[in-house]
């Protein structure tokens, strides 16, 4: 059983580096500013677009899993991923732009909420937290090697496709066709769903569980200030060190490179410490990341700060997920729904972001992650103590 458990977790975690291609999103949103000549308020509303999705699509996902299954949900959102990635390759009009990251959030919305129920059928409950974090790890993967793609395409002569930066999306969209092909012929029981299922009003008064509510705000933290560093930290670069953005785009992989490292040695450290103290290490080491973002100008402090807050930020979700999950055992579809949807942070994130940083620079954008750092701080008397 155990050899088996391990060969069904491969095209599950293959899953998880899909989920990542949503991270492409920071780097895309820049190129495209440039390409277009975009201000900072317009470009972010390509990673607000994105993420605007969870608020629609994250609950139904829920109920829609109590009736077709998790497996069948995942396939349905590699679906809609996959064509979201095509798109891009037949041009890169703003009209294209928006539908490819309509699309994408759609398909990530699709994911995020029946993926992680998926693992724990999988897993058949043990170890759920170090088993999510490993998975974010895989995630992290496609997030750090987006940029590099983005930037190896940019600055090669691709004369037969013409796609420049935007061969990320066709090397995304052939990982996309492998993972969903393996999932669908890869047998998964999954057990039945018990009693009557929710209706969306049932689910979402699960929000009045304060465990429930103050982890779905975790949550819209966590993935603001990911989808924020993501987005911002070329940009503080560019402007303060005069970087171009080819240079300054390094600055997105530093961030996922610490990021899938803090997943990588979170799943070692979630197993011998316990959550409510690796939360709290976490959390400090953000708060130096937002210090150093606000006030840097060497390089050295910058390039500090963004690995500090992507090593940080690496285990929160898994965190908080799991917190919720776990207080609720029998409403695991509903609560993923609810929890998916906290992803809506990333909206509202570079919103506000974008905003301040056409104002007052990109001291303004760090303000607006710093907000979130000081949220997670009241947090952690909500995790396990032992």
């Amino acid at each position: 059983m155990k050899q088996n458990k391990s060969l069904y977790l491969i095209p599950v975690m293959l899953c998880f580096f899909c989920m990542g291609f949503v991270d492409l999103v920071g780097i895309a949103s820049n190129y495209v500013k440039e390409d277009l000549a975009l201000t900072d308020g317009v470009a972010n509303i390509f990673p607000s677009l994105v993420f605007f999705w969870f608020l629609i699509f994250s609950v139904p996902t829920g109920m829609l899993m109590n009736k077709i299954g998790r497996k069948k949900t995942v396939l349905l959102s590699l679906a809609v991923t996959v064509l979201s990635l095509l798109l891009p390759l037949f041009g890169e009009t703003f009209a294209i732009m928006l539908i490819a990251f309509s699309l994408l959030g759609i398909g990530n919305a699709l994911m995020q909420t029946s993926l992680n129920p998926l693992v724990s059928t999988v897993m058949g409950g043990g170890n759920l937290v170090s088993t999510l974090t490993f998975g974010q790890f895989i995630k992290a993967i496609a997030s750090f090697s987006a940029p590099y793609l983005a930037m190896w395409g940019a600055t090669q002569v691709i004369p037969e496709f013409g796609l420049s930066w935007r061969v990320l999306f066709a090397i995304f969209f052939v990982a996309g066709m492998l993972s969903t092909i393996l999932l669908f012929i890869t047998p998964i029981d999954e057990p039945p769903v018990e009693g009557k299922p929710s209706t969306f009003v049932e689910c979402f008064k699960l929000l009045g569980t304060p465990i429930v509510l103050l982890s779905f705000l975790g949550i819209m933290c966590h993935v603001g200030i990911d989808v924020g560093t993501n987005t911002t930290a070329p940009k503080i670069l560019m402007e303060r060190l005069g970087m171009t953005l080819n240079e300054a785009a390094f600055a997105t992989s530093l961030y996922f490179i610490f990021r899938t490292i803090g997943c990588l040695t979170g799943s070692f450290f979630l197993r011998v410490l316990k959550i409510r103290t690796f939360f709290v290490i976490s959390i400090i080491m953000m708060a130096l990341a937002m210090c150093g973002l606000f006030i840097g100008t060497e390089q050295w402090m910058l390039y500090a700060a963004i690995a500090l807050v992507g090593y940080g930020n690496s285990n929160v979700f898994s965190m908080c997920f799991a917190t919720a999950l776990e207080s609720m055992p029998g409403k695991q579809n509903e609560v993923s729904g609810l929890m998916i949807m906290g992803l809506f942070g990333g909206t509202i994130f570079p919103l506000f972001m974008g905003l301040l940083s056409d104002s007052m620079g990109q001291t303004g954008a760090v303000l607006v992650m710093a907000v979130g750092v000081v949220y997670l701080f009241t947090y952690v008397k909500q995790l396990k103590t032992a």
